[in-house]
């Protein structure tokens, strides 16, 4: 039982990255923008939360530099891409590049570092419990405010007049326009706090999970969070779900070299990636499942003159 709880803890902890990243893309992207800087945007986030938290000694103030950093970065995506209407994926792929050069750059001053000491993770009281304590009430509050993210969101885009007003805003950009809504302003907004949400996974990890920093220290997570959303059919409540099995499938190469299996550990360290190719060859057997789920005007760019 112990050793389900500790598989249960590590699959919760790696999985609250993943979750706050693709939860940013999906409001990214139901606005019917592509972003692909969210490795970059990642890596800026998990390098300026570090030397925040550093120079502060407060874990907030880093999460907050890193959210505003992300932000930032989505924002000068915003500015070429939607006011400016460059292609969306070769500027998403600039940004990835751009973050990852910028963050190197940035960490050279605080490689090496450590952080302060913090006050114990999880819920008092509850994380003595027997199994579920260690498993489910033990942990940062980033993974429960994670999910409460997710809840949020879910409930935002099917369930208020805003979301309705993005979802129209991704499926039929000129319609939305021609009943008075600033589509431009809504997609940067959109745009903002994906960033925001990619900087607090980022922050998240050079902070919480791996509390140092490293040059490349998210590791491909802001691509395997893209897989993800289109894996969950741009749905919250189905991200939720994808996040905990990428993130378990994440950790399985600990769990079974703690456990004696004699697997080499390159095999081990390609599972999560293994996981993110399957899934997206499964889900393209089916163009018209990918169709009736994806926004409608999903990277098409927008001008409200009617300019190609």
């Amino acid at each position: 039982m112990d050793a389900v709880a500790a598989l249960i803890a590590i699959t919760l902890n790696a999985g609250t990255p993943l979750l706050l990243a693709a939860i940013g893309i999906v409001i990214n992207e139901r606005s019917g923008v592509v972003n692909l800087g969210t490795e970059g945007m990642m890596l800026v986030g998990a390098v300026v939360a570090f030397g925040a938290t550093l120079a502060s000694g407060q874990y907030w103030i880093g999460f907050l530099a890193g959210a505003v950093a992300g932000a930032l970065l989505a924002s000068l995506f915003a500015a070429l891409a939607v006011g400016l209407m460059t292609n969306q994926f070769a500027t998403g792929l600039a940004l990835a590049l751009f973050g990852a050069g910028i963050s190197t750059f940035i960490g050279t001053t605080v490689q090496g570092d450590t952080l302060p000491g913090r006050m114990a993770d999880g819920v008092p009281i509850l994380r003595e419990l027997a199994f579920v304590g260690p498993a489910l009430f033990a942990h940062h509050w980033m993974v429960y405010a994670s999910l409460a993210l997710a809840a949020t969101v879910a409930w935002f885009l099917f369930a208020t007049r805003g979301g309705l007003v993005l979802r129209a805003v991704g499926e039929s950009p000129e319609s939305a326009h021609a009943l008075g809504y600033p589509v431009r302003r809504i997609r940067w907004a959109a745009l903002a706090f994906g960033g925001a949400c990619a900087g607090l996974a980022g922050a998240y990890l050079s902070t919480i999970y791996t509390p140092l920093w490293s040059e490349g220290i998210v590791a491909g997570r802001g691509w395997i969070a893209l897989a993800l959303v289109t894996f969950a059919t741009w749905r919250p409540g189905r991200v939720l779900l994808g996040s905990y099995l990428f993130g378990g499938v994440t950790m399985l190469q600990f769990y079974l070299q703690g456990a004696g299996i004699d697997i080499p550990a390159q095999w081990l360290a390609m599972t999560p990636y293994i996981a993110t190719i399957v899934v997206l060859v499964l889900i393209s057997r089916d163009p018209r499942w990918i169709r009736l789920n994806m926004p409608a005007a999903l990277g098409k760019a927008f001008s409200p003159h009617g300019l190609p």
